[in-house]
């Protein structure tokens, strides 16, 4: 399984209508949100993209490491660490 971070310029505020090709996902800050999957970075991105609005911009990209952040959603360190820690 790969934990994927994904930013996009759209608000998200409620993942309930993002649907794609992972296990859980978690909105860490507005716009910025983690999944866990076991598909590729492409089936992840597409299925991102094509929750959003033509016009928003996304990044998404595979972590290999938990991430230092400040400010995230409570339980952020604690959800990437569980993740991350799987796929070594």
């Amino acid at each position: 399984m790969t934990v994927y971070l994904a930013w996009t310029s759209e608000d998200l505020t409620d993942l309930a209508d993002l649907e794609g090709p992972w296990h859980e996902a978690m909105l860490l800050a507005s716009g910025l949100i983690a999944v866990d999957s076991t598909e590729s970075l492409s089936a992840v991105y597409h299925a991102i993209k094509w929750s959003l609005r033509r016009e928003a911009s996304l990044i998404v990209v595979p972590l290999h490491q938990t991430p230092k952040s400040r400010g995230m959603a409570a339980g952020t360190t604690t959800w990437l660490r569980e993740r991350v820690a799987r796929q070594t």
